[in-house]
């Protein structure tokens, strides 16, 4: 009772607003520079705590901090995108480095109740896996992207509406690393951790490919 009662205080006291107040800007999508908060698990009670900085000269992100999986077990960083992607958006191409973990991609509308039942409409996932000091690219197709709802994904909703992508509504970007993939199974701990431990993605871009009908 104790356990869940300091779980209750925890999710109380997330303080979502100075989060966002102390965004870190960096890095460009199309022409859009953005401006990243974190949003860990404190939302709903834990204890994972993200470490948000940008490189010296504003080009790469730097999403690090340490992950405890009592009582929560994600951390996440999020940037608004003014306008929404292009239309004719059909991927997007990200320039990283990472420590051997797995991470998620997450697009959504930037609904503020991006946590819990009064979400109406997805964030769309992809996972990003990672190999230790590498610098890597990845294409993510937008087709590609799993609609979720608080990691479970979204498999019949009754609405067609609402699980369908569309480029020009998603007006928010993000990462997160969390104990599930984007498909609802668990992160394993070989790409993950287990317990407390740290994390730490660099992201150097992220460009927008657009396919322009005929």
């Amino acid at each position: 009772a104790v356990g869940v009662m300091g779980q209750v205080m925890r999710a109380m006291s997330y303080d979502r607003a100075a989060n966002e107040r102390n965004a870190v800007s960096c890095l460009i999508l199309g022409d859009t520079p953005l401006s990243w908060h974190r949003l860990d698990d404190g939302v709903m009670g834990g204890q994972s705590e993200t470490d948000l900085h940008s490189s010296a000269d504003s080009t790469c992100l730097l999403f690090s901090g340490q992950i405890n999986t009592s009582g929560g077990g994600f951390c996440s960083v999020r940037a608004r995108i003014e306008g929404g992607l292009p239309t004719h958006a059909t991927g997007l191409k990200i320039s990283f480095r990472g420590d051997g973990k797995t991470y998620k991609l997450l697009i959504s509308d930037g609904n503020v109740s991006a946590f819990g039942p009064s979400r109406r409409k997805p964030s769309w996932q992809a996972d990003i896996p990672t190999k230790d000091g590498v610098d890597e690219t990845k294409t993510i197709r937008l087709e590609s992207l799993v609609p979720s709802f608080g990691g479970v994904p979204v498999t019949n909703t009754g609405d067609s509406h609402s699980a369908l992508l569309r480029p020009e509504d998603m007006k928010e970007i993000g990462f997160m690393l969390s104990l599930k993939l984007s498909d609802g199974t668990a992160n394993p701990k070989e790409t993950f951790g287990s317990g407390s431990f740290p994390f730490s993605l660099m992201v150097r871009s992220i460009e927008v490919i657009e396919e322009t009908p005929s």
